[in-house]
């Protein structure tokens, strides 16, 4: 299908040595000053993505031609300081950035239970920082991020050196769906389950719902289960709000017991009040709504 994700980001180490460099002996500012000038290179050289991120501006968000053309711009450079900031915070640099917890105590209880729970987010903002945040929460649950592993190895195994190591565990997204009785498993030992709903990697037992005025496909998996199992569902989003600055959101899912729908349509509730507030913070660079399929 023209609108299924890849499962890559795109990214070079060489890239990625510049940036640390300019982190640990110029600073962050030095870092985000670069990212000027390649938000702009991405601008012209990622066909792609910046067609799918004028569609979403220009068509759901309904903005004019100039301001579709500078927000692909804002978000290219947004989304280069996240993976920044990820690489700073994960390398001990967390003091130098400030958080405001919001709905926090909703997370609280869910681990403090110790019943296991399901928290879904988006690719919006930096949930890929949250697992720095939930090793912090009360309670000591173990938390599983359900996760692709066709990242470039190259660049992991460069990061590994400076990145510290969460006491968060990894549950790698296969073809074979054996990660499916891995997550079962976690849950069964009242484990968190961590994951995003917002993009899938194949185009199996998928889910159709309106978001921003128009159908598009979420993968199944997420809202079956939490929707099935008796256990809490939260939606939580890493909000960046200025350069050093980060608000997460914690949210109580809302839904019938066995909706997988309705569970569904609550998240997309969810993540338009998100996106209403941060617009250029949703870096799903692909071709969502499948908007070259014929009408």
């Amino acid at each position: 299908m023209s609108n299924q994700w890849k499962g890559k980001s795109r990214g070079s180490v060489l890239g990625y040595k510049i940036f640390v460099f300019c982190i640990r002996r110029l600073g962050l500012r030095s870092a985000y000053f670069i990212l000027y000038f390649v938000a702009f290179y991405f601008c012209f050289f990622a066909a792609s993505s910046t067609r799918a991120s004028y569609y979403y501006f220009n068509k759901r968000l309904k903005y004019n031609t100039l301001k579709s053309i500078l927000a692909i711009y804002k978000s290219y450079y947004v989304f280069g300081q996240t993976i920044l900031d990820k690489v700073a915070i994960s390398s001990g640099l967390r003091n130098k950035f400030t958080y405001h917890f919001d709905g926090i105590e909703h997370l609280n209880q869910t681990l403090a239970n110790k019943k296991g729970g399901i928290l879904i987010s988006a690719h919006l903002g930096n949930f890929e920082i949250a697992e720095f945040f939930l090793d912090e929460l009360e309670g000591n649950a173990t938390i599983n991020l359900l996760t692709t592993d066709v990242e470039h190895k190259a660049i992991k195994e460069y990061l590994d050196q400076y990145i510290k190591k969460s006491k968060t565990k990894f549950i790698i997204l296969k073809e074979d769906l054996s990660h499916i009785f891995e997550m079962n498993a976690a849950l069964a030992k009242n484990e968190i389950i961590c994951m995003t709903g917002d993009r899938y990697a194949t185009a199996s037992k998928l889910m159709t719902a309106p978001i921003l005025g128009k159908n598009a496909q979420f993968p199944s998996g997420p809202f079956l289960l939490g929707s099935r199992l008796n256990v809490p569902v939260l939606f939580v989003y890493v909000m960046k709000e200025t350069n050093k600055h980060y608000h997460l959101y914690a949210r109580t899912a809302d839904f019938k017991k066995r909706d997988a729908q309705g569970l569904l349509a609550n998240y997309i509730e969810s993540m338009e009040w998100i996106i209403k507030q941060y617009p250029f913070q949703w870096f799903n660079y692909f071709d969502f709504w499948d908007s070259k399929k014929p009408k």
